[in-house]
């Protein structure tokens, strides 16, 4: 490093030191982020998001002026001198904002800061962070697309190296690949980062997504290798299910493109790219399938293969290959990873060729074994959810949409061969599966123990949000069950379940946003779905049942109920973050969509849906529930017009809108007896739910639904549509005891009828014993997760203040807890709501994050009243930033 450079470093850093303390007393701008990453590197955005929070304890902390600097020289930037862009100060309380200075330059590291001013006007600085370009667009690419001359059928995965030799000292260097398929990437025999199952996937034909890693500590100065090992990911589907994916139209044997653009000491770069100069060899990675699993032949291995000594001599050329779609795009979000490793809880051994290892709960993931054998034994770890009354592994539950022509491809069974070379080791690389029993059987025998195999649970590493802890520990293992599902269906996209399909079925997916977003922080993965939602929808407006797909789901039923993602997500993402891009971005696509079914409508009534997917007993209106839907959509569509100040969309959608609420109330609605439909519990709920009751029939109409429930026996008779529904439905309109009392259920049929049994997750069925859609990991069920937080802890979003800008807070104090905890990482910050009983008094005790304020809901029976440090207060009340403790009694 040059001494100017290492000086400008160590100034930034002692200068940054000081700040943070001599702003400690004070208000502190913290969480710097950029396009919602913390320091992120591959920026393609031209105009990217900046955010922070205020951090400030005192009651009334409010930021009311902002400065925000960026440059490419740290130091300047850490002195308020902006050399790109200086925003000057301004007088707002905003914390997300768009950059708005020089255009951005690909391939360029730029430094930002900002000064805030508090309430008492007076001022602070943040440390600096930074944020780093990467292609900026595809002309900017030097290497070539390329992958070697196999067919496409051809079973193994290949091996790509090549050498490259660097001469001068390295200031910086950084590696970028694009691939159709999967890839791992090795430079020097290193695996480059900690990423599993890159890139994310898309609809390979048009959006590729490209990786960037700073690799500048593992090239060296003189000669250096680089390999890659490509993997069939949903690009080359080569198993056989009802989805089609073999016959997606993007289908090929998978291709990368890679450039690795080193900076030299002196300022000069240079850019190294794949081309024909590379080798490819087949791996011993003998089959891969993302939906099945992977066999590895051990006796293939090839050691040193990524490593500057390795003789590639009998290793075959390469062949140029076009670029799979016309934008490749960076990945910018929270990648896949191994993120727990889970200990084996229990093992029994069968004989000395089969073993049974029992993880204890069930995840999505691999599992990794280490084993002695002799050279030529195959080994095969059969993944399951449950096993067979003899102990023995059973698929049947999740094996059915498979369709294999052979005994080539069994389901969720990796195969490894032994070597023969001591303890050899497997985990696969381009495979996840759902699993919680991993059976072992060889065709030799071998010796285990507990110890042998590890599950590693896999899914997006999104960041954490919220927690919720309660008096009743069933609750407490419902969330948490809830939270494991979510995960497991996150990767790059939601999924339905990681073992029979890992679909992104859309209902799903908006059924659990909620869920979702008040628990983990999902932004980046939204996003990369969404753009998935306008790559998929077709120029008519249809969009697909699962997204993304090969061409399966454009049928009959993939209507409101489901497709409603288009809309539901980006308000959602909306709400939570208070960031409106995804829903500008997707607002033309809405307005598609939602003339597409009006277009279809009769008297502004649609039947285009699935319905309430699996119920209990009791089936809802088709045309009813899916009309619903379509009435979300058209007002979700008026408010985004209103918030992009498109003014006639917004008068001509709330219109429809309004035809379409009377035109369900004109059908559905008994308004002498207050029932919607059959009356069952899902039209009710989702009357109530989505605001389609007349104020005056709101409460009747609730308690009607409440009565239902108790004709029902405190059960629940929901499929997913009033799964997501019934909870807010009731505690939203008075009914928060007979709310709670269906979620604490632990019989059949509930949510804790599964924890009863032993479930660790959430299943697809309410009958545990059902012969068919009982995947064991299923997250459509999942509002619950969600509800939590909005029907106990009160937590809930003001729609006028989107972002937790102002918090609604709105606790139910049921009977049946004697306390209940919510906390929730909101934009802002902390959001706690904590209460506890003890007799006949309530303390509710609240904390609102600096730079926000609070509207409380106090949920006062007769004769109570509220008090603040002894002093009389009323409901509602609003509140500053700050910690509060109240007393009802």
């Amino acid at each position: 490093m040059k001494p100017n450079h290492l000086f400008s470093l160590v100034a930034t850093l002692v200068l940054q030191f000081f700040l943070s303390f001599s702003g400690a007393a004070a208000s502190q701008p913290v969480d710097l982020k950029c396009e919602h990453l913390i320091k992120p590197i591959g920026v393609d955005v031209p105009k990217p998001r900046l955010s922070w929070r205020m951090r400030d304890p005192e009651q009334g902390a409010l930021q009311t002026a902002y400065r925000v600097y960026v440059g490419t020289d740290s130091l300047q930037v850490a002195q308020g001198k902006g050399g790109e862009w200086d925003s000057e100060k301004v007088y707002a309380d905003s914390n997300l904002i768009t950059y708005k200075g020089k255009t951005l330059q690909p391939f360029t590291r730029y430094f930002w800061s900002i000064t805030l001013w508090n309430q008492a006007k007076k001022e602070s600085r943040s440390v600096v962070s930074s944020f780093e370009t990467g292609m900026m667009g595809m002309e900017n690419w030097k290497g070539s697309w390329i992958s070697d001359r196999n067919d496409v059928n051809l079973r193994p995965a290949s091996y790509f190296r090549n050498k490259i030799t660097t001469t001068k000292k390295i200031r910086s260097a950084r590696a970028y690949i694009a691939v159709a398929g999967l890839y791992e990437l090795y430079l020097n025999g290193d695996k480059i980062g900690n990423h599993r199952l890159d890139p994310m996937y898309t609809r390979f034909d048009r959006r590729t997504l490209y990786v960037t890693y700073d690799i500048t500590a593992n090239l060296q100065q003189g000669q250096n290798a680089i390999g890659v090992l490509l993997g069939n990911g949903w690009y080359n589907h080569q198993s056989l299910a009802v989805w089609n994916f073999d016959k997606a139209p993007w289908r090929a044997r998978p291709t990368f493109c890679l450039d690795i653009r080193i900076t030299y000491e002196d300022g000069s770069t240079e850019v190294k790219g794949s081309g024909l100069d590379w080798k490819a060899s087949l791996s011993p990675v003998i089959f891969n399938s993302i939906y099945t699993a992977e066999h590895y032949d051990a006796r293939l291995a090839q050691p040193g293969w990524n490593t500057v000594d390795f003789d590639d001599q009998h290793w075959k050329g390469v062949s140029y290959r076009a670029a799979p779609s016309p934008q490749i795009v960076s990945q910018l979000m929270h990648p896949i990873r191994n993120v727990d490793e889970i200990p084996v809880k229990s093992m029994k051994k069968f004989n000395d060729t089969t073993y049974l290892f029992d993880l204890g709960r069930n995840i999505s993931g691999v599992s990794k074994i280490k084993v002695k054998g002799e050279r030529g034994t195959v080994i095969r770890l059969r993944h399951a959810e449950r096993l067979y009354e003899n102990g023995r592994t059973d698929l049947s539950n999740i094996d059915v949409y498979h369709k294999p022509i052979d005994q080539q491809d069994p389901f969720q069974t990796d195969i490894f061969i032994l070597a023969g070379n001591g303890l050899e080791e497997f985990m696969p690389k381009f495979n996840y599966k759902g699993f919680q029993y991993v059976e072992v059987m060889s065709d030799k025998p071998i010796s285990l123990t507990k110890n042998s195999l590890t599950g590693y649970f896999m899914h997006s590493d999104v960041p954490v949000t919220g927690k919720i802890n309660s008096s009743n520990p069933l609750l407490d293992k419902i969330w948490w069950a809830t939270n494991n599902s979510y995960l497991s269906n996150l990767f790059g996209y939601p999924t339905d379940c990681p073992q029979r399909e890992k679909n992104g079925w859309t209902g799903d997916g908006h059924f659990a946003i909620e869920t979702g977003l008040y628990n983990f922080d999902g932004i980046t993965v939204y996003e990369k779905w969404l753009a998935d939602h306008r790559d998929e929808q077709q120029p008519n407006g249809v969009l697909p049942d699962i997204i993304p797909t090969g061409g399966w789901g454009y049928g009959t039923a993939n209507g409101t109920d489901w497709t409603s993602t288009i809309a539901i997500i980006p308000w959602e993402i909306y709400q939570f973050y208070g960031d409106s891009k995804l829903l500008a971005d997707s607002y033309e696509n809405i307005k598609r969509y939602v003339n597409y079914v009006n277009g279809t409508s009769v008297g502004h009534l649609t039947s285009f849906g699935r319905g309430d997917w699996v119920p209990v007993k009791s089936t809802s209106n088709l045309e009813y529930t899916s009309s619903v839907y379509f009435y979300v959509d058209a007002t979700i569509l008026a408010k985004a017009a209103r918030l992009f100040h498109k003014m006639e969309d917004a008068a001509y959608y709330q219109r429809l809108a309004d035809r379409i609420k009377q035109a369900i109330n004109d059908k559905y609605l008994q308004k002498e007896t207050a029932i919607y439909a059959s009356g069952v519990q899902t039209e009710l709920s989702m009357a109530l739910q989505w605001g389609l009751v007349p104020e005056e029939l709101r409460l009747r109409v609730a308690e009607n639904l409440a009565k239902r429930v108790a004709t029902d026996g405190m059960h629940l008779d929901v499929g997913v549509l009033g799964a997501k529904a019934i909870l807010n439905a009731l505690s939203d309109h008075g009914q928060a005891e007979t709310a709670y009392r269906l979620a604490a259920q632990d019989t059949y049929p509930s949510w804790g009828w599964w924890i009863a049994n032993g479930a660790t997750t959430l299943y697809e069925n309410w009958d545990i014993n059902a012969p068919r859609d009982i995947s064991m990991n299923h997250m459509m069920f999942g509002e619950i997760g969600g509800w939590l937080y909005k029907g106990l802890g009160g937590i809930k979003i003001d729609e006028q203040h989107p972002g937790f800008k102002n918090v609604l807070l709105k606790p139910n104090f049921v009977a049946g807890l004697d306390h209940f905890e919510a906390t929730h990482e909101g934009p802002y910050g902390t959001i706690r709501s904590y209460w506890k009983r003890k007799k006949n008094k309530v303390t509710y005790e609240v904390t609102v994050p600096a730079n926000s304020t609070a509207t409380i809901h106090f949920p006062v029976s007769a004769g109570q009243k509220v008090f603040d440090k002894g002093k009389l207060v009323t409901s509602p009340l609003q509140v500053q930033s700050g910690s509060y403790v109240f007393e009802i009694k």
